[in-house]
Protein backbone atom coordinates (compact mmCIF):
# COMPACT_ATOMS: atom_id res chain seq x y z
CA UNK A 1 0.00 0.00 0.00
CA UNK A 2 1.44 3.38 -1.03
CA UNK A 3 2.29 5.84 1.72
CA UNK A 4 0.02 8.84 2.12
CA UNK A 5 1.57 12.11 0.91
CA UNK A 6 2.50 14.39 3.79
CA UNK A 7 2.63 18.11 3.07
CA UNK A 8 4.35 18.74 6.42
CA UNK A 9 7.05 16.11 5.92
CA UNK A 10 7.67 17.38 2.37
CA UNK A 11 8.01 20.96 3.62
CA UNK A 12 10.43 19.79 6.29
CA UNK A 13 12.56 18.09 3.64
CA UNK A 14 12.57 21.25 1.54
CA UNK A 15 13.81 23.22 4.54
CA UNK A 16 16.59 20.67 5.01
CA UNK A 17 17.68 21.02 1.37
CA UNK A 18 17.56 24.80 1.68
CA UNK A 19 19.65 24.92 4.88
CA UNK A 20 22.23 22.60 3.32
CA UNK A 21 22.26 24.57 0.06
CA UNK A 22 22.77 27.79 2.07
CA UNK A 23 26.05 26.52 3.52
CA UNK A 24 24.99 24.89 6.78
CA UNK A 25 25.32 21.26 7.78
CA UNK A 26 23.17 19.11 10.02
CA UNK A 27 24.94 17.62 13.01
CA UNK A 28 24.01 15.75 16.19
CA UNK A 29 26.36 16.66 19.04
CA UNK A 30 26.77 14.43 22.08
CA UNK A 31 27.19 16.68 25.12
CA UNK A 32 27.52 13.76 27.52
CA UNK A 33 25.13 12.73 30.27
CA UNK A 34 22.61 11.42 27.77
CA UNK A 35 22.17 14.80 26.05
CA UNK A 36 22.16 15.08 22.25
CA UNK A 37 21.67 18.43 20.53
CA UNK A 38 20.86 18.55 16.84
CA UNK A 39 21.87 21.77 15.14
CA UNK A 40 22.65 23.40 11.84
CA UNK A 41 26.18 24.78 11.89
CA UNK A 42 28.45 26.37 9.26
CA UNK A 43 30.13 23.94 6.91
CA UNK A 44 33.15 26.18 7.38
CA UNK A 45 33.37 28.48 10.39
CA UNK A 46 35.06 31.70 9.22
CA UNK A 47 37.10 33.37 11.98
CA UNK A 48 36.70 36.76 10.30
CA UNK A 49 32.93 36.67 10.83
CA UNK A 50 31.11 37.13 14.15
CA UNK A 51 28.86 34.33 15.43
CA UNK A 52 25.07 34.45 15.77
CA UNK A 53 22.95 31.86 17.55
CA UNK A 54 19.27 31.55 16.52
CA UNK A 55 17.06 29.98 19.21
CA UNK A 56 13.55 28.85 18.29
CA UNK A 57 10.37 28.77 20.35
CA UNK A 58 7.62 26.18 20.73
CA UNK A 59 6.61 24.87 17.35
CA UNK A 60 7.93 22.51 14.71
CA UNK A 61 11.71 22.92 14.86
CA UNK A 62 14.37 25.57 14.28
CA UNK A 63 14.19 25.38 10.48
CA UNK A 64 10.54 26.39 10.33
CA UNK A 65 11.10 29.54 12.38
CA UNK A 66 14.36 30.76 10.88
CA UNK A 67 14.39 29.61 7.28
CA UNK A 68 13.42 33.03 5.90
CA UNK A 69 16.24 34.78 7.78
CA UNK A 70 19.17 32.81 6.39
CA UNK A 71 19.68 34.94 3.29
CA UNK A 72 19.72 38.11 5.37
CA UNK A 73 22.17 36.94 8.01
CA UNK A 74 24.47 34.34 6.43
CA UNK A 75 26.57 36.88 4.51
CA UNK A 76 27.47 38.57 7.79
CA UNK A 77 27.56 35.84 10.45
CA UNK A 78 28.61 32.31 11.25
CA UNK A 79 25.10 31.03 11.98
CA UNK A 80 24.30 28.30 14.50
CA UNK A 81 20.68 27.10 14.51
CA UNK A 82 20.04 24.39 17.13
CA UNK A 83 16.95 22.41 18.01
CA UNK A 84 16.26 22.86 21.71
CA UNK A 85 15.91 19.76 23.86
CA UNK A 86 12.78 17.74 22.99
CA UNK A 87 12.34 19.52 19.67
CA UNK A 88 13.50 18.20 16.33
CA UNK A 89 16.16 15.57 16.98
CA UNK A 90 17.42 16.95 20.32
CA UNK A 91 16.83 15.05 23.55
CA UNK A 92 18.26 14.30 26.99
CA UNK A 93 17.92 11.74 29.75
CA UNK A 94 18.61 14.46 32.34
CA UNK A 95 15.58 15.42 34.47
CA UNK A 96 16.18 19.21 34.38
CA UNK A 97 13.51 21.08 32.39
CA UNK A 98 14.58 24.66 33.15
CA UNK A 99 15.56 27.25 30.56
CA UNK A 100 18.81 27.55 32.53
CA UNK A 101 19.66 23.94 31.64
CA UNK A 102 18.75 24.51 27.98
CA UNK A 103 21.04 27.57 28.04
CA UNK A 104 23.94 25.60 29.51
CA UNK A 105 23.51 22.95 26.83
CA UNK A 106 23.64 25.55 24.05
CA UNK A 107 26.77 27.13 25.52
CA UNK A 108 28.39 23.71 25.75
CA UNK A 109 27.35 23.07 22.14
CA UNK A 110 29.22 26.18 21.05
CA UNK A 111 32.28 25.15 23.06
CA UNK A 112 32.30 21.63 21.58
CA UNK A 113 32.32 23.14 18.10
CA UNK A 114 35.26 25.35 18.98
CA UNK A 115 33.44 28.67 18.89
CA UNK A 116 35.62 31.22 20.64
CA UNK A 117 34.92 34.86 21.32
CA UNK A 118 31.57 36.46 21.91
CA UNK A 119 28.27 35.23 20.49
CA UNK A 120 25.18 37.28 19.75
CA UNK A 121 21.79 35.59 19.89
CA UNK A 122 18.17 35.83 18.80
CA UNK A 123 15.45 34.06 20.79
CA UNK A 124 11.81 33.82 19.75
CA UNK A 125 9.20 33.22 22.49
CA UNK A 126 10.44 30.22 24.54
CA UNK A 127 13.78 30.60 22.77
CA UNK A 128 14.01 34.04 24.33
CA UNK A 129 13.73 32.49 27.80
CA UNK A 130 16.73 30.32 26.92
CA UNK A 131 18.63 33.19 25.30
CA UNK A 132 18.04 35.50 28.26
CA UNK A 133 19.33 32.80 30.58
CA UNK A 134 22.45 32.42 28.43
CA UNK A 135 23.09 36.16 28.63
CA UNK A 136 22.65 36.09 32.42
CA UNK A 137 24.76 32.99 33.04
CA UNK A 138 27.54 33.73 30.54
CA UNK A 139 27.91 37.52 30.33
CA UNK A 140 31.51 37.27 29.12
CA UNK A 141 30.45 35.10 26.17
CA UNK A 142 27.20 36.72 25.03
CA UNK A 143 27.46 40.06 23.23
CA UNK A 144 24.12 41.27 21.81
CA UNK A 145 20.68 39.89 22.66
CA UNK A 146 17.41 39.93 20.71
CA UNK A 147 14.29 38.56 22.38
CA UNK A 148 10.98 38.42 20.54
CA UNK A 149 7.62 38.15 22.34
CA UNK A 150 9.40 36.56 25.28
CA UNK A 151 7.48 36.63 28.57
CA UNK A 152 10.61 36.25 30.67
CA UNK A 153 9.25 38.86 33.12
CA UNK A 154 6.05 36.96 33.85
CA UNK A 155 5.26 35.89 37.40
CA UNK A 156 3.38 32.85 38.62
CA UNK A 157 0.66 35.08 40.03
CA UNK A 158 -0.02 36.63 36.60
CA UNK A 159 -2.10 33.65 35.51
CA UNK A 160 -4.34 33.82 38.57
CA UNK A 161 -4.74 37.56 38.11
CA UNK A 162 -6.00 37.17 34.54
CA UNK A 163 -3.08 38.51 32.48
CA UNK A 164 -3.27 35.56 30.08
CA UNK A 165 -6.08 34.32 27.85
CA UNK A 166 -5.81 30.86 29.40
CA UNK A 167 -6.94 30.09 32.94
CA UNK A 168 -4.34 27.51 33.93
CA UNK A 169 -1.26 25.58 32.85
CA UNK A 170 -3.21 22.59 31.60
CA UNK A 171 -5.16 24.73 29.15
CA UNK A 172 -1.95 26.47 28.06
CA UNK A 173 -0.33 23.10 27.35
CA UNK A 174 -3.35 21.89 25.37
CA UNK A 175 -3.10 24.95 23.12
CA UNK A 176 0.71 25.15 22.80
CA UNK A 177 0.92 21.39 22.19
CA UNK A 178 -2.18 20.90 20.01
CA UNK A 179 -3.34 17.33 19.56
CA UNK A 180 -6.58 18.11 17.71
CA UNK A 181 -7.40 20.25 14.70
CA UNK A 182 -9.62 22.42 16.90
CA UNK A 183 -6.75 23.19 19.31
CA UNK A 184 -4.39 23.95 16.43
CA UNK A 185 -6.93 26.39 14.97
CA UNK A 186 -7.20 27.98 18.43
CA UNK A 187 -3.42 28.33 18.59
CA UNK A 188 -3.43 30.00 15.18
CA UNK A 189 -6.08 32.47 16.34
CA UNK A 190 -4.02 33.33 19.42
CA UNK A 191 -0.75 33.61 17.49
CA UNK A 192 -1.84 35.74 14.53
CA UNK A 193 -3.89 38.92 14.19
CA UNK A 194 -5.09 37.57 10.85
CA UNK A 195 -4.75 33.78 10.92
CA UNK A 196 -4.89 31.95 7.62
CA UNK A 197 -8.44 31.08 6.70
CA UNK A 198 -9.71 28.07 4.90
CA UNK A 199 -6.80 25.77 5.78
CA UNK A 200 -8.17 22.25 5.23
CA UNK A 201 -8.46 20.09 8.31
CA UNK A 202 -6.39 17.32 6.71
CA UNK A 203 -3.43 19.73 6.36
CA UNK A 204 -3.67 20.68 10.04
CA UNK A 205 -4.08 17.05 11.06
CA UNK A 206 -0.99 16.14 9.05
CA UNK A 207 1.01 18.90 10.77
CA UNK A 208 -0.05 17.61 14.19
CA UNK A 209 0.86 14.04 13.27
CA UNK A 210 4.34 14.95 11.98
CA UNK A 211 5.34 17.79 14.29
CA UNK A 212 3.30 17.74 17.50
CA UNK A 213 3.23 14.20 18.84
CA UNK A 214 6.78 13.55 20.05
CA UNK A 215 8.08 14.17 23.60
CA UNK A 216 4.70 15.44 24.78
CA UNK A 217 5.37 14.65 28.44
CA UNK A 218 8.71 16.46 28.39
CA UNK A 219 7.31 19.48 26.54
CA UNK A 220 4.51 19.80 29.09
CA UNK A 221 7.19 19.79 31.78
CA UNK A 222 9.02 22.60 29.95
CA UNK A 223 5.84 24.69 30.03
CA UNK A 224 5.28 23.96 33.71
CA UNK A 225 8.87 24.91 34.54
CA UNK A 226 8.48 28.33 32.89
CA UNK A 227 5.86 29.41 35.43
CA UNK A 228 6.87 27.44 38.51
CA UNK A 229 7.59 29.80 41.46
CA UNK A 230 8.49 32.55 38.99
CA UNK A 231 8.99 36.04 40.45
CA UNK A 232 10.31 39.15 38.75
CA UNK A 233 12.45 39.87 41.79
CA UNK A 234 14.37 36.63 41.10
CA UNK A 235 15.08 37.45 37.45
CA UNK A 236 18.69 38.57 36.95
CA UNK A 237 19.27 41.81 35.11
CA UNK A 238 21.38 41.47 31.98
CA UNK A 239 23.77 44.20 30.88
CA UNK A 240 24.15 43.37 27.18
CA UNK A 241 22.67 45.66 24.54
CA UNK A 242 19.23 44.13 24.09
CA UNK A 243 16.53 44.51 21.44
CA UNK A 244 13.02 43.53 22.55
CA UNK A 245 10.58 43.00 19.67
CA UNK A 246 6.87 42.55 20.41
CA UNK A 247 3.64 42.19 18.49
CA UNK A 248 1.20 44.89 19.57
CA UNK A 249 -1.66 42.37 19.74
CA UNK A 250 0.20 39.41 21.21
CA UNK A 251 -2.34 37.15 22.95
CA UNK A 252 0.16 34.55 24.19
CA UNK A 253 2.49 36.93 26.05
CA UNK A 254 0.68 40.29 26.29
CA UNK A 255 2.56 43.49 25.46
CA UNK A 256 2.59 44.47 29.16
CA UNK A 257 5.36 41.89 29.57
CA UNK A 258 7.43 43.66 26.93
CA UNK A 259 7.17 46.95 28.80
CA UNK A 260 7.95 45.12 32.03
CA UNK A 261 11.11 43.63 30.50
CA UNK A 262 12.24 47.01 29.16
CA UNK A 263 11.90 48.52 32.65
CA UNK A 264 13.70 45.58 34.21
CA UNK A 265 16.75 45.77 31.92
CA UNK A 266 16.84 49.55 31.81
CA UNK A 267 18.92 51.75 29.54
CA UNK A 268 20.61 48.93 27.61
CA UNK A 269 17.27 47.73 26.23
CA UNK A 270 15.23 49.00 23.28
CA UNK A 271 11.58 47.96 22.85
CA UNK A 272 10.18 47.84 19.31
CA UNK A 273 6.43 47.28 18.96
CA UNK A 274 5.15 45.98 15.63
CA UNK A 275 1.59 47.05 14.90
CA UNK A 276 -1.06 44.67 13.58
CA UNK A 277 1.06 41.71 14.67
CA UNK A 278 0.50 38.99 17.22
CA UNK A 279 2.76 36.47 18.89
CA UNK A 280 4.06 34.94 15.65
CA UNK A 281 5.30 38.30 14.40
CA UNK A 282 8.29 36.77 12.61
CA UNK A 283 5.83 34.93 10.37
CA UNK A 284 3.06 37.53 10.26
CA UNK A 285 5.25 40.60 9.67
CA UNK A 286 8.51 39.13 8.32
CA UNK A 287 9.70 42.29 6.54
CA UNK A 288 9.30 44.52 9.59
CA UNK A 289 10.77 41.86 11.87
CA UNK A 290 13.81 41.44 9.62
CA UNK A 291 14.25 45.21 9.24
CA UNK A 292 14.52 45.75 13.01
CA UNK A 293 16.69 42.68 13.46
CA UNK A 294 19.16 43.75 10.79
CA UNK A 295 19.28 47.33 12.05
CA UNK A 296 20.20 46.16 15.54
CA UNK A 297 22.63 43.42 14.58
CA UNK A 298 24.24 44.65 11.38
CA UNK A 299 24.58 48.29 12.41
CA UNK A 300 26.65 47.09 15.36
CA UNK A 301 29.02 45.38 12.92
CA UNK A 302 29.55 48.45 10.75
CA UNK A 303 30.13 50.55 13.87
CA UNK A 304 33.12 48.45 14.90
Amino acid sequence: MAKRFSFTASTDRLYRYFFAYSGLRSTATDLGGGTIIHSWIPKTHKPTKPTLLLIHGFGANAMWQYGDLLRHLLPHYNLYVPDLLFFGQSHTSAPDRSEAFQAKCLMKLMEVHGVVGKVSLVGISYGGFVGYSMAAQFPASVERVVVCCTGVCLEERDMGEGLFRVANLEEAARILLPQTVEKLRELMKLSFVRPARGVPSFILSDFIHVMCTDHLKEKRELIQEILKDRKLSDLPKINQQTLIIWGEQDQIFPLELGHRLKRHIGGNAELVIIKNAGHALNLEKPKEFTKHLKAFLLDSLTAK
